[in-house]
């Protein structure tokens, strides 16, 4: 038979390359921010993605105290939880996580953009969040990503 064979290739775990990146959040735009680390936690960008498997990298997100909100949200979004007690329902806005955790406003708008079963709670846990412009992963050498050039 001289017809061309093509086959579907699908991850895994010994074919995945998993990297180290680092994203620099300063006067970029949450939303915009969170979809493409997203996108770089989960590996769409890469030839060989599988919907099922964790083939994207580990990201590291520094100056998460200097992202950006635009319109009225840094007053107006309200972000709610629980804590298991009656009449325990406590509510934040983005002014006031900024100031006391100011990771966790990145954190929370990127977990919501994951897959919401165990393959997203896995893929969460490759993000690594930092206030400042320090972080301890030096010995991994992460690579800087401009975000401006990813779509």
């Amino acid at each position: 038979m001289d017809t061309l064979s093509y086959k579907t290739l699908s991850a895994t775990p010994s074919n995945i390359q998993k990297n180290w990146v680092l994203v620099d959040a300063e006067d970029q735009v949450l939303g915009r921010l969170a979809s493409k680390v997203a996108n770089l936690l989960r590996g769409k960008y890469k030839t060989n993605f599988s919907p099922h498997m964790d083939c994207g990298d580990y990201v590291i997100v520094i100056n998460a105290e200097k992202i950006r909100l635009t319109g009225k949200k840094l007053t107006d979004k309200v972000y709610v939880r629980y804590t298991g007690y009656p009449g325990g329902q406590r509510f934040a806005t983005p002014r006031e996580l900024l100031q006391k955790h100011p990771e966790r406003v990145i954190e929370k708008a990127v977990k919501g953009m994951l897959p919401g079963n165990k393959l997203g709670n896995a893929l969460y846990r490759n993000l690594k969040v930092y206030a400042g412009s320090e972080h301890p992963h030096q010995a991994q050498q992460p690579q800087l990503i401009n975000l401006n050039s990813i779509k």
